[in-house]
């Protein structure tokens, strides 16, 4: 392995002294019957196959840990992120194919992408907003399943309270997967949908067990899936770090306090769909005393690892990793360059880390800006 690493860091990390993982208060939030449900419909729709997991044996070598495994969601359906699990299978749960239900939402891309599809599948209607800072390759592709796309100014909370305000006023069907007071089924039906990662991945592992996991997250609806799925499929705990941007720390800062904290998001992060300035309802009473560390990361080592995995330098394969397949990356890179990090974590010769690459080149230019760059 050729590549130079050594001065990779984190931001931050810090230990959640209340965790104490429950399987059974989780599956009390998210329901096996729930989990269960979404697998058995899932499973069934066409194309579905599992996604590949990959081992990124040349950048386990170079932090002398036993295996890091990267869940390549480039490859779910042909909407190139996780969120094809989603955002579709809630679409389908919640209006049971009525042509009459029109669906709205908001998004920073990938959910909308999983909306739109999951409405032209059924012939339905379907109305996105999207903030300012939503990219118009991502807008594009939305429009190409036939959804009709409204911009906003500002962030993507402002896109959300107008998808509300509107949404009221026409009587239209949200599918969020941010839950909040009073909205809570639709966005649990998005986070069962996500946890068919963590059914396949139990099955791929062959009996080799997982010690860390590392699972981004934005409001934290695919790290509590996760978590979940956890709970139904595996006999036994990782440790678990959730992983944020610096510039949008929602879950770590609420964690030190001990209760959902807004935050005000100075500067977006590349990692649009992880810029998040609250964490979600129903993700928070899981994320909270089940997660281990939270760890934050800089913008500045996403592009150079867009490239490292298109150029087959962390595994014998070219892997196509967008800008949020990368954060679970620089995070275990981070952790291992620095000693003290490393033992707390117990990163060590016998780990098993498996991480999320949760999507491919969704935002194509995007992912051709990031690998052309000059760092």
């Amino acid at each position: 392995m050729s590549i130079e690493i050594s001065d990779w860091k984190i931001s931050n990390c810090f230990k959640n002294n209340k965790s104490n993982f429950n399987k059974k208060k989780i599956l009390n939030i998210l329901t096996e019957k729930e989990i269960d449900e979404a697998y058995k419909v899932i499973s069934k729709w066409k194309n579905y196959s599992q996604t590949p997991l990959l081992q990124l044996n040349k950048l386990s070598k170079k932090l002398n840990v036993n295996k890091i495994f990267y869940k390549d969601e480039s490859k779910r359906f042909h909407l190139k992120s996780f969120k094809a699990l989603g955002g579709a299978y809630a679409v389908e749960k919640v209006t049971k194919g009525n042509k009459e239900i029109i669906v709205s939402t908001a998004t920073a891309g990938n959910h909308g992408r999983s909306v739109a599809w999951g409405t032209q599948k059924l012939g339905l209607d379907c109305k996105i907003f999207v903030s300012e800072y939503v990219s118009e390759n991502r807008v594009q592709v939305m429009k190409n399943f036939g959804a009709d796309v409204i911009r906003v100014k500002g962030n993507y909370e402002n896109s959300l309270k107008e998808c509300v305000k509107q949404s009221k006023k026409n009587n239209w069907q949200i599918v969020q997967d941010v839950a909040w007071e009073n909205y809570v089924d639709v966005p649990k039906l998005t986070m069962a949908g996500y946890s068919v990662m963590m059914k396949e991945i139990s099955e791929q592992m062959n009996n080799q067990k997982i010690s860390h996991i590392f699972l981004q997250a934005g409001v934290g609806g695919m790290a509590a899936g996760m978590i979940a799925g956890m709970a139904r499929y595996l006999d036994y705990n990782p440790i678990i770090i959730v992983v944020e941007p610096e510039s949008a720390a929602c879950v770590l800062e609420s964690i030190k306090v001990g209760k959902i904290k807004k935050i005000q998001i100075e500067k977006e992060s590349i990692l649009g769909g992880m810029s998040c300035s609250e964490v979600s309802l129903i993700p928070w009473q899981i994320l909270k005393n089940s997660l281990n560390y939270c760890v934050t990361v800089k913008d500045d080592k996403i592009s150079k690892t867009v490239k490292y995995l298109a150029n087959s330098e962390f595994c014998d394969e070219k892997i196509v990793g967008g800008e949020c397949s990368t954060p679970g990356i620089i995070s275990i890179i981070g952790l291992c360059n620095n000693e003290h990090d490393k033992k707390e974590i117990k990163l060590n010769k016998n780990s098993n880390v498996l991480i999320i690459g949760c999507e491919g080149d969704a935002d194509e230019n995007l992912y051709q800006e990031l690998l052309n760059k000059k760092d």
